[in-house]
């Protein structure tokens, strides 16, 4: 990876702290600008609310003492820049005060290594701008104590070379290791980015025992989405909630805390700003037509991780690594459509699964694109008339064939707007973990086509939306009420698709043992898992793609 000389000679002194403490942390922090926010980083806030607001102008030259807040300061020579909490003047002798939330180490030096080396990193920016500065402290909040730091030539030499450690590993562009069953990784922000105990799982061929490998993020989310098809209605905001009106009536109120994306479909509107608040809270607004069609998404500014997508870029011109994932996914998805078909087909017609066994045994084996598109399309003719014997009689539904655009039976209609809801899932997920949704590796990359969400989420068509098309009907959720028919084409009422969304939000919320790992999470969760899995496939860190297939 290459980066600029002022780039190169100038790291922050908080990324010194972070590299010292776990090298695969500052890698991920410094180089591919990953930042997540967790319960440690808002208590590590809070912490620093008090220093964190910036002192102004300060009087370098006086003799009395002071006191200053939020200082910045780069050092060229030394090649670091850094943000301090608080430094204490004297005359021309500063005392650096450095806050953390935890508590005092039971340690002889009763101070973290990474601590003092942020320290130390602080004093040399100080010294290089004229003052003197022979000592720090660190301010333990949750112990509420201050340790003395002696900033003597030892320390400074383990400062400067952890600097240059950092700095080859940047040159070098290699993602460092994760740790081993560490106890870094509890309550770490960026666990589910970094995802420790994955990679090295499927790093060493999956030697080691699924028991070790730890859940280290929640099983679901707390944010969900939220949905507005309520035609002529428009979106605003009231302090900190979404409130959703139809003629100057308001029809809900929702906390923008508990929303993780905002789907409009149709004729809704949503004023500047509720949008720019969605925006500075990294809140996506997917766009869909009336009937469903997912057509558009609205976000800040792009993901900072460039490193992945140059990877992902890199791919699209490799035609092994395009051939080999695309007959992972493919593969995976004929896995998870038998596995559906096996579970409720009646004894009699399960030889129906048992076709599509030839089918995966042809896409490992095939040798380009073009035939794995052909085995796919055979292999779905055999699906879907699997498919259609798993709707009860009695619900009056039946699907003879895949069609779409429009589709032109009510089970297609199910169809086709559950991929809508799913494409935008995986669109709004891989663009969250920094990769181009609309550049897909097996998919045609066609205008305005998210392609690589249609290439990952293809695993999940069976196992999710195929799902909740049958859950939906053979329970009666919804009948031939909820669908209209104009022409060829039929599509579903609002009350046809306020139920489907409900049993589409259940469904990515209910949990699911993840089949590589053995920890349960949501199905939400295990999409971005499996997007994070492609990211390591693309960097190298992992030999292959692993789809998600059900057991």
């Amino acid at each position: 990876m290459e980066m600029t000389a002022s780039e190169q000679l100038l790291v922050p002194a908080r990324m010194l702290n972070q590299y010292a403490y776990c090298k695969r942390l500052g890698y991920l922090e410094w180089v591919q600008s990953e930042f997540v926010t967790n319960a440690e980083v808002i208590e590590g806030h809070l912490v620093h609310k008090v220093v964190d607001r910036d002192s102004g102008a300060w009087d370098v030259e006086s003799d009395i003492k002071q006191k200053i807040t939020s200082v910045k300061l780069s050092g060229p020579q030394q090649g670091l820049i850094a943000v301090i909490d608080m430094i204490e003047k004297d005359k021309n002798e500063v005392v650096i005060i450095e806050y953390k939330r935890g508590s005092v180490p039971d340690i002889p030096e009763r101070s973290w290594e990474p601590d003092r080396i942020q320290v130390a990193a602080q004093a040399l920016v100080l010294r290089e701008n004229g003052f003197s500065c022979q000592e720090g402290i660190l301010y333990y909040a949750a112990s509420k104590a201050r340790i003395k730091i002696d900033i003597n030539e030892e320390l400074v030499n383990k400062t400067l070379c952890t600097k240059q450690e950092f700095l080859a590993t940047v040159t070098q562009g290699v993602i460092p290791e994760p740790l081993e069953n560490s106890n870094k990784c509890i309550g770490c922000s960026l666990a589910g980015i970094c995802l420790p105990d994955e990679v090295t799982f499927l790093k060493e061929e999956k030697k080691f025992e699924k028991d070790k490998i730890r859940r280290l993020v929640p099983a679901r989310d707390d944010a969900l989405p939220m949905y507005v098809q309520l035609q002529g209605a428009y979106v605003g905001k009231q302090g900190e909630e979404l409130v959703v009106k139809l003629k100057n009536n308001v029809i809900e109120r929702v906390r923008l805390i508990d929303v993780s994306q905002l789907s409009l479909y149709g004729n809704v509107q949503v004023t500047t700003q509720a949008l720019r608040e969605l925006i500075y809270r990294n809140i996506p607004v997917a766009y869909y037509t009336y009937g469903g069609y997912f057509i558009g998404l609205t976000t800040g500014l792009s993901h900072k991780n460039v490193e992945i997508r140059i990877a992902q870029y890199k791919a699209c011109f490799q035609n092994e690594t395009r051939l080999d994932f695309a007959k992972s996914i493919v593969v995976g998805k004929l896995k998870n459509s038998r596995r559906i078909l096996m579970r409720n087909l009646k004894e009699d017609d399960k030889k129906i699964a048992g076709e599509l066994s030839k089918y995966i045994k042809k896409a490992n084996n095939t040798e380009s694109i073009e035939s794995l598109l052909g085995i796919e399309g055979m292999a779905a003719k055999i699906y879907f008339h699997g498919f259609s014997k798993l709707l009860n009689e009695d619900t009056g539904f039946d699907i003879s064939e895949r069609n779409r655009r429009p589709p032109k039976d009510p089970v297609n209609a199910l169809l086709s707007y559950t991929y809508g809801l799913l494409t935008k899932e995986y669109t709004v997920t891989l663009q969250a973990v920094g990769l181009d949704p609309f550049l897909g590796l097996y998919h045609t990359n066609k205008y305005g086509r998210p392609a690589l969400a249609l290439d990952l989420m293809e695993e999940m068509r069976s196992v999710v939306a195929d799902s909740i098309v049958l859950s939906v009907i053979n329970r009666k959720e919804i009948n031939k009420d909820h669908f209209i028919t104009c022409g060829n084409a039929v599509a579903m009422t609002d009350e046809g698709r306020k139920k489907l969304i409900e049993a589409y939000e259940r469904r990515l919320d209910s949990l699911v043992n993840h089949p590589l790992f053995g920890y349960t999470i949501s199905y939400r969760r295990i999409i971005e898992v499996q997007c994070r899995l492609f990211s390591r496939y693309l960097l190298g860190e992992i030999e292959e793609y692993f789809p998600f297939s059900v057991r």
